[in-house]
């Protein structure tokens, strides 16, 4: 390999670092609101729970509404240049939020924060079939989702220490000098990289997606909260599965005759590597979401530590993650991705039932043990699923295919924690004696551990504050043996239907409407354009093929 070539490799693998710190930026910031909102709270004098809410409602909203478009437009119009754009969004949103004087502000900032990572999150992924070959693919995907994941626990420690330490509105400051970081490397050292097919934009998909994405998500976040025997929140799934389908219908049958290239490509999920490899990410989300659902709360309201201290307890987790990162990367290639993430779910399974026999006397230690466990599946699962379907894509669609995986996702990890939630509240309400509880008293602590713990230290009662904890120990361990057979269906899925390589389906010829199919307005496959080495180019930049 020539010098040109190894600096070109260099630039990549920076490159690289730089969408892996725009992952962990939008990963901290999913985890350290929820430890702020009661802060928040009081420092904008909200009184009213559902306001509250929709600090989180409306992240989660836009994020699921635009993650599809994301990926179309990335491929359109350059994914480096929309990449840019999302991270300086990002970067403003989070001032916006840091700064709001008023509950209306904060809410329209956290949905320029959903739009901002809705773009970052798929075209992170989306670049890295355009920059590294099959033989990196694995390595490079492990380092992005690994850093994403590693915010999870990260959240909440620099969450509480913040908060310990300065106003609430630090938590969206600390998005700043990393979004300035990740602007720079990013403008440096990625090059620019488009589909060579530019064709009309299907503007009724979009629309379609988004409405459907949109009301669905709204009623499972709802269903989440209040439980599912609420008629609108039912409506709403209902109403939105419908628009998805006739979303799909329209893809199906006139997107492509209409605009040429439709909004979602329907050819993918005759790649098995494609569709298993998203079915399996989203089962490991849902594992994931067991987690990061009770452990900090078991920290908090069972062992009797602080936020931060919670934070400190999941440290473990990232040690697993690590090992379970590193290994992985290293068995991918012998054994392929089918064993790769079957020896994930069985790991996730083992952690999982080991923490589904918790009691209220095991202590810290026992709990760091199984979440090192689950850690380490995490690792070797997750990336190495992710490569599966990533595998599919030509460099030409990865900004589709990578907006498709990750809406997918979405949608699976808000049913996960839709459904989990509602397992969690219904296991700790039948656990619960109520005889101990005061006759006032019992809606209070029947609505979850925390105002059970509050109720029981406020009256001075240590028969209501173990009932409370003896209960929400049951419902924790109910709720991760749940967890732990979702993992054993993932060892058998995977064994089942992974393939153990995935190749990757080349994209139709299409034409839009008068340009003949295959030709590139910006000259072959937008290389003149971007002016951006192995943008398009069919092998990845640097690669010295």
């Amino acid at each position: 390999m020539n010098a040109s070539a190894m600096a070109a490799g260099r630039r990549r693998w920076w490159a690289l670092g730089a969408l892996a710190v725009s992952g962990l930026v939008v990963g901290l910031d999913l985890t350290v609101l929820n430890l702020a909102l009661p802060t928040v709270a009081v420092s904008l004098h909200i009184t009213n729970g559902g306001m509250l809410q929709w600090f989180v409602v409306a992240y989660s909203l836009v994020f699921a509404a635009m993650l599809l478009p994301a990926g179309l437009l990335g491929d359109r119009y350059g994914r480096k240049k929309l990449l840019l754009v999302a991270l300086v969004v990002f970067g403003a949103a989070s001032l916006a939020c840091a700064y709001s004087t008023s509950a209306g502000q904060l809410i329209a900032a956290r949905a320029f924060l959903g739009l901002g990572a809705a773009f970052i999150v798929p075209l992170s992924i989306a670049v890295i079939p355009v920059l590294f070959s099959e033989d990196e693919r694995q390595r490079a995907i492990t380092v992005v989702m690994g850093m994403t994941m590693v915010a999870y626990p990260l959240g909440p420690i620099l969450g509480g220490w913040l908060l310990s330490h300065f106003w609430w509105g630090s938590v969206f400051l600390i998005n700043v000098p990393v979004i300035v970081v990740a602007l720079v490397a990013v403008a440096v050292l990625m090059p620019e990289s488009r589909s060579a097919h530019r064709a009309r934009i299907d503007y009724t998909g979009v629309v379609l997606s988004s409405a459907g994405l949109t009301v669905l998500s709204y009623g499972l976040i709802e269903a989440g909260q209040k439980g599912w025997g609420q008629p609108v929140d039912l409506l709403c799934m209902v109403a939105g599965a419908l628009v998805l389908v006739a979303f799909v219908a329209w893809e199906r049958v006139v997107a492509r005759r209409v605009t040429a290239r439709p909004l979602i490509d329907l050819t993918l999920f005759g790649s098995p590597g494609f569709l298993w490899g998203t079915v399996l990410a989203t089962v490991v989300s849902f594992a994931m979401f067991g987690l990061l659902f009770t452990v900090p709360t078991y920290y908090e309201a069972i062992v009797g530590v602080d936020p931060l201290g919670a934070g400190v307890r999941l440290l473990p987790m990232i040690g697993g993650l690590v090992v379970g990162l590193v290994l992985a990367d290293r068995l991918a290639g012998p054994i392929g991705a089918k064993l790769t993430v079957a020896w994930g779910f069985v790991l996730l399974a083992v952690g999982l039932f080991m923490g589904a026999l918790t009691t209220v006397g095991s202590g810290y230690g026992y709990a760091a043990l199984w979440v090192v466990v689950m850690g380490a599946g995490l690792g070797f699962a997750l990336p190495a699923a992710m490569n599966a379907a990533m595998g599919a894509l030509s460099a030409e669609r990865s900004g589709v295919g990578s907006g498709l995986i990750m809406a997918l996702r979405q949608v699976g990890g808000t049913f996960g924690v839709a459904i989990l939630g509602s397992i969690l509240s219904s296991a700790y309400r039948s656990g619960l004696h109520t005889a101990v509880v005061p006759a006032g008293l019992v809606a209070t602590v029947r609505g979850g551990v925390a105002e059970g713990v509050a109720v029981a230290h406020k009256l001075g009662s240590i028969v209501l504050f173990e009932a409370v904890r003896t209960a929400f120990v049951h419902a924790m361990d109910v709720m991760l043996a749940v967890c732990a057979g979702i993992a054993v269906a993932g060892i058998v899925l995977a064994l089942a239907f992974l393939p153990r390589r995935s190749e990757p389906i080349e994209a139709p010829e299409l034409s839009a409407p008068g340009e003949p199919a295959g030709s590139a307005p910006d000259g072959p496959a937008g290389v003149a354009a971007s002016g951006g080495e192995g943008a398009e180019s069919g092998r990845p930049c640097g690669s010295g093929r």
